[in-house]
Formats: structure tokens, C-alpha cells, sequence
């Protein structure tokens, strides 16, 4: 087997007491709960096509579909006519404003998301689109824009033309995953993938207010990995989120894919492996794993590799379906906590088909790394009827919120040290069709759960697509 460098302490999370498990003796706030205030429309008739089991509109690791910044939000989507969309719409507002940016989604691959950011260092929106292991297209707005919301009209003269390059900056021709992350001294970071599945490498773009530079990349897809079926030497890996907390360190939650079936109990299931943790107290320069040890540096020949030590903190073979690329967020104290999923060893040792196994018996997980500095994991007792992903967000009181595909919502206490998971929404009346596309950005200021979902359709036949808005504890 593969070097395993998870302390036994750590696998215990599932079923320590609350005085454990949050750490330190804190006063209780309320309880998680939802109350929802509204739904609005961005397009009664949105492109749909199935593609790998998702929607393109809502594939729900897509950084951001849907964020707040200055008392506006904003949303991108493709409509039926395959244009780009990018509307925005006072919070709490009933209409949404939208632009066309003058680019056409090429291929019905949901992959091919759309992804924004915001360079608070000059007020201007990115928009990062339409890329699965090949070029992307590039569209940024005037600066100043998202300074000035209500001063400044919306239309499309605010958009420069679409590029095939960052303000000529040439990254890769196999780009895949755009997720823009705004820095604390108010930069914009551009974190993507080179090259393919099970072979590729992350890497992180920088935007200062007048140019982009190549960081370069920061993670290895060499190395062999070993299982108790075979070995793999190629893979990449796969972020749940990417995401600085309130005192400027960047964290991010990964599992490793590779590309040799060999590693796997049988061919239906999927090569992903283990939960991995690292972080970055230099704007993602050079990463370090749980102990603090360097193992990567962005640009250099030093690279996050699978044979790196200290990187796994849930350990769990390929043949569970775990899934890629789920959820992650952070703390009032900038503690890092993700959801993951699989299908638990109770209902047997080998998932032979990933999706149909997931949907009948796949579970999700809450890890987070405790005051003490141990991780934990608690299982959500709520099955995931889907393949798909599940979002986390935290509110300001550091409850927990699983929202499930079909936009069912679940929560935890952190007083009870998270192990008090129920259902606080069912989904009802949504008609969704999958995983939604969370606002990360909104919950803190303003204190609402707000997400984005396709309702169900069928072949190519368009959808309405809507934002939903739940009011948090004050």
C-alpha cells in the first residue's frame, strides 16, 4: 500500500463527544436554520444538455457562477442560443440586468463553465469560460465597475471583447477549471489545470490592476502511486475550493485521480483517492502540508507530489467512488473544513458502476480541523440520491451547511461540535436538476444562504434557470 501519514486520532472524528470535538469551551449562538425569502429568474428558457452527469450552467465547481460584491450580486450563465450571459441585480432585488459579452459556447461539454472574479485593486469583473483540456475565452469589464454599481450603467460597452489569452498572457492550450480567488491586498489570482485527466498539473495565474503574470504550476501529476490491485505514475489532482481566510492564508482540500485503471477493484468505478490538505501563507508561493512542511513551490521544480508526506488526512482507497472537486470552506477563526463523499465500506469494498453506486448508497462527509489542531469527520446522515456533488458554507455564528444536489440544504451546530446534521430544507418545489452553484461570497455580508439551479428538463429542451435566497441566523 501507498505511505499513509494520518495520525489514528484523526480517523476517531465520527465519534468524539462535542467537548472534543469543538475544542475549546465557546458560548453557544443559534442553532443553523433557513428561512426562505425568494426566488427570482435569470432565464426562463437557459441551455440544458446533460454532460458528464451535470449542467454547464450548474456545475457546482465553478468559482464563482455566483457572487456578491458591494451590495450587488452577479451571475453568469449561457442561454439558448449558446450567448454569454453576465447579469447582476441589487441584493434583495426582484430583476436581474443583463449583458451579452460577445462569446458563444462552442461545445456541449458541461465542463465549459463559466467562472468570475473580482480585482478589487481597480474594480473590475473577470470572466473566465468555455475550456475543457483546450483554450479558454477571457472577458473583463472597465475598471471601476464594481466600485460604482448604481452610478455606472450595465451594458455591454463596460465589457472589453472576448480574448483567447489574459491580456496576451498565453497559459496553456489544455486548460481546464478556471476558479478566480481575490487576495487579500486585493490582487486576482486565476488558479486552473494543464494538461488532462490523470495527467495534469494546477497552476496559478496573478493579476495585479495593470497585467496578468504566470505564477506557474504548483502540483506534480509524476510519481507512482500504489494500491493493493496495481500502480499508477500519472494523475492529477483535484481541488475541492481554493480560498483565503480572514488572516490571508490560502488553503485548499484535494484528491489525487489517476490515470491507471490498474489501481481500482473494478473498471466501472472511479481512480480518485484520499483527501489531501495544503496551505499557503504566501499567496500560494510555496505550500506546505498539515505539519507546516514545505512540499511544494509554485514555479520551481519542487512540486506537490503523491509521495509527498503529510498530505493525506482521510485516507480512503479508489475503490469507494470518491468524488472530485466537492466543497470547502473556512471558519471564523480561519480553520478549514470540506465536504467529501463516497460510498462508506458498510455497503461493501468495491463500487463497480460510480454513479449508480453513489446514487444508491453514497454518503457525504463534514472534515474540519478542530481548535486543538486535529481533524475530524462526521458522517451526514442524509443519502445522496445523486452521483453529484454537495456544497459547504459556514454562517456567522460558524454553523455548517451541506446544500445536497436537488438544492436540499442540511445543518450543523457548532456547539454541538457538528454532530447534530439534520435537514433543514427538503428541496420542495424547486424541481431541480442536480448540484447548484453557491454564492461563497454573500453569506458574510449579508447573511444569506443564496444559490443557483437549472429546473429538470429532458435532450436539449431549455430550462429555467433561478436564484434562491435563504435568510441565515442574525
Amino acid at each position: 500500500m501507498h505511505r499513509r501519514t494520518l495520525l489514528a486520532a484523526a480517523l476517531a472524528g465520527a465519534v468524539v463527544t462535542p467537548a472534543l470535538a469543538s475544542g475549546t469551551a465557546r458560548a453557544a449562538g443559534p442553532g443553523p436554520s433557513v428561512t426562505r425569502t425568494g426566488t427570482t429568474t435569470l432565464d426562463g428558457q437557459a441551455i440544458f444538455f446533460v454532460s458528464y452527469d451535470g449542467l454547464v450552467n450548474n456545475n457546482s465547481f465553478q468559482k464563482n457562477g455566483l457572487l456578491t460584491y458591494k451590495g450587488y450580486q452577479y451571475a453568469v450563465w449561457y442561454t439558448a442560443d449558446r450567448g454569454a450571459v453576465v447579469g447582476r441585480r441589487v441584493l434583495g432585488g426582484s430583476t436581474w440586468s443583463t449583458v451579452k459579452v460577445g462569446h458563444t459556447l462552442k461545445a456541449d461539454d458541461s465542463h465549459n463553465v463559466i467562472s468570475m472574479g473580482v480585482s478589487k485593486v481597480d474594480g473590475r469583473l473577470h470572466l473566465n469560460m468555455d475550456s475543457h483540456s483546450d483554450g479558454f475565452t477571457y472577458v473583463k469589464s472597465v475598471a471601476g465597475l464594481m466600485d460604482n454599481p448604481a452610478g455606472l450603467s450595465w451594458d455591454s460597452g463596460r465589457f472589453g471583447a472576448p480574448q483567447s489569452t489574459l491580456d496576451g498572457l498565453s497559459l496553456t492550450s489544455q486548460f481546464t477549471y478556471p476558479q478566480f480567488v481575490s487576495t487579500p491586498d486585493g490582487k486576482l489570482q486565476l488558479s486552473y489545470r494543464v494538461a488532462i485527466s490523470g495527467n495534469g498539473r494546477n497552476a496559478l495565474a496573478e493579476y495585479d490592476g495593470t497585467k496578468w503574470t504566470d505564477l506557474g504550476e504548483w502540483s506534480a501529476s509524476t510519481g507512482t502511486y500504489t494500491s493493493e490491485h496495481g500502480s499508477s505514475t500519472a494523475r492529477n489532482m483535484y481541488l475541492h475550493g481554493i480560498d483565503y481566510d480572514r488572516n490571508g492564508r490560502l488553503h485548499s482540500f484535494f484528491t489525487w485521480r489517476e490515470q491507471n485503471g490498474a489501481v481500482m477493484c473494478n473498471g466501472g468505478g472511479i481512480t480518485n483517492h484520499d483527501t489531501g490538505y495544503v496551505y499557503s501563507d504566501d499567496r500560494g508561493r510555496t505550500w506546505r502540508n498539515n505539519a507546516g512542511t514545505v512540499v511544494g513551490v509554485t514555479g520551481g521544480s519542487d512540486k506537490v507530489s503523491v509521495t509527498d508526506a503529510g498530505l493525506v488526512i482521510d485516507p480512503l482507497n479508489p475503490d469507494h467512488s470518491l468524488m472530485n472537486q466537492e466543497s470547502q470552506f473556512t471558519d471564523s477563526a480561519g480553520r478549514p473544513h470540506a465536504i467529501i463523499s463516497y460510498v462508506p465500506g458498510r455497503f461493501g469494498q468495491c463500487t463497480t458502476n460510480y454513479v449508480a453506486d453513489r446514487t444508491a448508497n453514497g454518503r457525504a462527509f463534514h472534515v474540519r480541523k478542530n481548535a486543538s489542531g486535529t481533524w475530524q469527520k462526521t458522517e451526514i446522515p442524509v443519502p445522496l440520491n445523486s452521483s453529484q456533488r454537495t456544497k459547504l458554507i459556514l454562517d456567522r455564528y460558524d454553523n455548517a451547511y451541506a446544500v445536497f444536489p436537488f438544492g436540499r440544504i442540511a445543518g450543523a451546530s457548532a456547539a454541538s461540535g457538528y454532530t447534530d446534521w439534520k435537514i433543514l430544507f427538503d428541496g420542495s418545489g424547486l424541481n431541480a436538476f442536480g448540484e447548484v452553484v453557491i454564492d461563497e461570497t454573500r453569506v458574510a455580508q449579508d447573511g444569506v444562504l443564496s444559490f443557483m439551479y437549472q429546473e429538470k428538463s429532458s435532450g436539449t429542451t431549455p430550462s429555467a434557470l433561478h436564484v434562491t435566497d435563504f435568510r441565515l441566523p442574525a
